[in-house]
This record gives C-alpha cells, structure tokens and sequence, in this order.
C-alpha cells in the first residue's frame, strides 16, 4: 500500500454497552479497504493486570493513582491512530471519552491535536439508559432485585461521555442496527459536509489551557 494517501479515521464515542464495537466490526466487514480496529478495548487487554482498568478507567475519580498512566495510554493511543492513518490505512477507534476524573485531564482536547491535518469523523454512539441496562443484563446474566435500577456508574458514564457533545454526525443505537449505522457513517463520508469537530475540540483544548 502507498502511504502518500491519508487513511480515514471514524472514532467511535459512546458509553460501554451503546454498541460501539459492534459498528466498528460492521465497518470493518462492510467497508472496501483495510479497516484497523485500535480502540480501548484493545489497549486495555495489553495493558498489565496491576494497572488495569487503564484506559477504562471509569468516571467518577475512583483511582487517582492511575490518571497519569491513563493519560500517558491515551496520548500513545492516538499517536498510533494517527501513524496508521499516514501509512494509508484507514482506522475504526471505538473509545468511551470522558473528563471526570479526580481533576480535569483534557484527554479529548490532547486526542484531537494529535489527529491535527488527518481525515477524521467524530462520531457520537447514543444508547437510552434502559437499553444499556438491557444489554448488561443479556450479556453478563444479572439477575437480582435491583435489576431495574440503574448503578451509579453507569449513570456515571451516561453523563460524562457526551461532554462537550461536539461530534461531525451521530447515531442512535437503540434505532439502528450497527450495519445501519456502519451505512449512515458510510454516506456522510461519501457525501460530506468536511469534517471538523476534531479540529474544533483541538482548538478548544488550546484555548483552555492559555486561559490558565
């Protein structure tokens, strides 16, 4: 492959469970060319069990031990997205970006200036609350008297992954099939309009920290 064609990189954000993965296997099944899947769930699994969960560290500012490290995984995360993109191969990132750790780390704001004059959408996975729980309770077989009440950290995450919410396209999960979706995301690269919440949320994160 002739590396002077850029990739494409589709990043994925979305709370567990909203069915990132399954969009990003239907890219990659669906779509023509090499589709190289680096998302979290990846690095999670090569990163050591002392240090886990690493980058699925959740919201809330549980382990304030581990924020540098998250930091530091994320920063070499996007660093290879952006080496494959310049190699000419196309990357899926399906990711759960939050900021609410024990203090602000500007995580997405530092993502996006590494992804700086590289073709990227922004993609927002949105899932309702009783889906996800739905989901949970399929996958992992929970039954108890609280089955219908939803645990903080999932609340958590609901909350935090959407924030600021800037996004070139969304999807709604709960709706639409993840080949629906894959679909969606195909015609919105096909048609355009260019994308730019990537380049924004660079510029933002510049902003924030000149204002300190």
């Amino acid at each position: 492959m002739h590396a002077s064609r850029l990739g494409q990189i589709i990043i994925l954000n979305g709370a567990p469970r909203s069915g990132k993965s399954s969009i990003a296997a239907a890219i990659q099944q669906c779509f023509d060319g090499v589709w190289m899947n680096l998302g979290v769930d990846g690095f999670m699994r090569m990163t050591p069990a002392r240090y886990q969960p690493g980058m699925g560290l959740r919201p809330g500012g549980e382990r304030p031990d581990l924020e540098p490290l998250v930091v530091a995984l994320y920063g070499a995360m996007y660093d290879a997205i952006a080496a494959h993109s310049r190699q000419g191969l196309n990357v899926v990132v399906d990711v759960g970006h939050h900021d609410a750790y024990s203090v602000p780390q500007g995580i997405l704001y530092d993502s996006a200036r590494r992804l700086t004059g590289l073709p990227v959408l922004f993609v927002g996975v949105r899932c309702p609350l009783e889906v996800i729980m739905d989901r949970r309770r399929r996958t992992w077989g929970v039954h108890s008297k609280s089955d219908h009440t939803i645990p903080l950290p999932v609340r958590r995450w609901q909350e935090a992954v959407h924030e600021p919410g800037i996004y070139d396209l969304e999807v709604d999960t709960a709706r639409l099939s993840p080949e629906e979706c894959a679909e969606i995301i195909r015609e919105r690269l096909d048609d355009g309009p260019l994308a730019s919440a990537v380049a924004h949320l660079a510029k933002m994160g510049g902003v924030a920290e000149g204002g300190l």
